[in-house]
């Protein structure tokens, strides 16, 4: 049995639920578990499966990083001032989630607390969709035509660089709220392009304008909350 107090997993979503079998008989009493998945509910899941009794499992949700992977593109700076979410239910052991408030703390992180079929809800809005939105406008494109695309573009498309197989576990570890969000995503664009198509500069305007001040909004909360370098 190893002596570990914490264990964290980062490997890609669906690998989780075998690890946590594999590594089940090892784990001494009072060890934490916890992972940096994007999606909350089915690790909870698999851990409660098969994690033992004298073992707690809280999920972590660090959001931070970016679309690279790999040692060249490490930070010593990377959770600085950047979120942390942890995902507790009613039986989540509270000293561990103490612990592991600490931990995260400690590397720099604000610490906020959510149940996992909320955190998966939000992220999918927040995360999820724009991976999905980003990737669709890429491939909408013709490759011939992207060399002639500005920063708009590249900004927009960045996170479609991100790791297929870690995002295709993150999309389907989290179908239903995925589904829902590309069904609104949808419905948005079919307002613009039924207003595109009728010509309805007006109605145009009224779009672009709601997008632009709710961005507006979101920008100026995350300044005074010192999340974004002004």
């Amino acid at each position: 049995m190893s002596s570990a107090d914490l264990v964290i997993l980062a490997t890609p979503i669906r690998t989780f639920e075998e690890i946590f079998s594999r590594i089940a008989d090892a784990l001494p009493a009072g060890c934490i578990v916890t992972d940096v998945g994007s999606t909350k509910s089915l690790p909870a899941r698999w851990a409660h499966k098969a994690l033992p009794k004298r073992v707690n499992y809280v999920g972590s949700h660090p959001i931070a990083g970016s679309e690279q992977r790999g040692l060249e593109y490490a930070r010593d700076d990377l959770l600085y001032n950047e979120m942390c979410v942890l995902t507790v239910t009613e039986k989540t052991d509270k000293r561990a989630v103490r612990n592991l408030d600490e931990f995260w703390s400690a590397l720099g992180c604000t610490v906020r607390r959510m149940a996992p079929r909320e955190h998966d809800r939000i992220f999918a809005n927040v995360s999820h969709l724009p991976h999905a939105m980003a990737a669709s406008l890429t491939n909408a494109n013709v490759a011939e035509d992207l060399k002639y695309s500005g920063k708009g573009f590249i900004d927009t498309s960045r996170v479609a660089s991100g790791p297929a197989n870690v995002w295709a576990d993150i999309m389907v570890t989290n179908s239903a709220n995925l589904t829902a969000a590309i069904g609104r995503a949808i419905r948005e664009l079919e307002k613009l392009r039924s207003a595109v198509e009728r010509k309805d500069a007006e109605r145009i305007t009224r779009f672009l304008d709601a997008a632009r001040l709710k961005r507006k909004k979101l920008i100026s909360l995350k300044m005074r909350k010192k999340e974004l370098l002004s």
